[in-house]
């Protein structure tokens, strides 16, 4: 197989893959439909233009069929952005508001027979247009990521970040190539292969979206970080913590809401689950006693019961998690 062949398949593999995925999220009925929809679009769009890329190369397209190939990115810009806003900022895209911004690709596929694409200066005016569109919206999801730091989940937050990076990538070999920095046109469909398969490993496999269960969720942000005050005055004036049967439902329970929204409450505000939110406090409980000469003749085991650990062992491997010291090792060091 020469080289010409090679490059052919590893730029299909990623066409087809990417085709796959859009697919997948467009017929997907799990989790938030809407996110679903726009993540499938702003893939879709890119993959318009990288697939014009590859045709291009091998083929000899007519003007107008470069023009549609050149809208795809009129659609990842605009998507990419209402994905984080549905995503992260939690807000109501309307269709209006979608479809004030495909206004540019609307103007570009319905006049593809009579826009220019050659090599006149209209046509590199033109092409650069499109491709400012582009990082126009790249940066306003960049915004967007940096404005929701701290405030939505990491894991979320990091795949937008990631995906949208990726997308700035793809946007700067095409305009390195342009400026002659990268010689091989089609080298940019092999970075998108390389690039989509990376994203699709990483959600076929939920790594990027484990929260997609709270997706549909009711619970607002500032419902969210109101019950996660009402359960850390909850811990810390009945000591509830301090109970080595306490459980998720217990709790719950007692503030009359549901299990869900309450490890919602905890893994959006604290980034934690359950056990190891209830864990600090325990650990902070047995700090104290620790370094409290008062309990110095006081064996460790009972230390661990006292602060509702059911055994040494877990009481030893969370303190040393989160302390990077054994209770031992602590007592020698702080105690007085």
């Amino acid at each position: 197989m020469d080289r010409d062949a090679i490059i052919l398949v590893l730029s299909c593999l990623g066409v087809a893959q990417a085709l796959f995925l859009s697919v997948y999220l467009l017929t997907l009925k799990t989790g938030n439909r809407k996110a679903n929809v726009f993540l499938a679009m702003a893939i879709l769009g890119i993959t318009i233009r990288v697939g014009k890329s590859i045709l291009n190369t091998y083929l000899d397209l007519q003007p107008w069929q470069r023009n549609l190939g050149l809208s795809g990115i009129l659609l990842t810009g605009p998507f990419l952005w209402f994905y984080g806003k549905v995503l992260i900022a939690d807000e109501k895209v309307s269709l209006k508001k979608i479809s004030w911004h495909l206004i540019p690709f609307a103007i570009l596929v319905l006049g593809c027979y009579f826009i220019p694409n050659d090599a006149s200066r209209l046509a590199y005016i033109i092409y650069f247009l499109v491709f400012f569109h582009l990082a126009f919206y790249v940066v306003l999801s960049l915004v967007l990521a940096y404005q929701f730091r701290g405030k939505v989940h990491a894991q979320r937050l990091t795949w937008y970040r990631n995906l949208t990076i990726g997308v700035g990538l793809v946007w700067v070999f095409y305009m390195g190539h342009l400026a002659g920095l990268f010689s091989l046109y089609i080298g940019g469909a092999i970075f998108f292969s390389l690039l989509i398969y990376i994203f699709s490993f990483l959600f076929l496999k939920r790594h990027a979206f484990r929260l997609g269960k709270y997706n549909t969720s009711n619970l607002d942000k500032s419902s969210s970080q109101k019950l996660m005050v009402t359960v850390k005055n909850l811990l810390v004036n009945e000591e509830l913590f301090l109970d080595n049967s306490i459980s998720l439902e217990k709790i719950s329970e007692k503030l009359n809401v549901t299990p869900r929204k309450l490890s919602q409450a905890i893994n959006e505000n604290e980034q934690k689950n359950f056990s190891d939110f209830v864990n600090g406090y325990r650990i902070k409980k047995a700090q104290d006693l620790l370094s409290n000469p008062e309990h110095n003749q006081e064996k460790i085991l009972s230390i661990a019961y006292d602060c509702g650990f059911g055994n040494v062992t877990s009481f030893n491997l969370a303190f040393k998690a989160k302390t990077g010291l054994t209770p031992s090792q602590f007592r020698k060091t702080h105690g007085k």
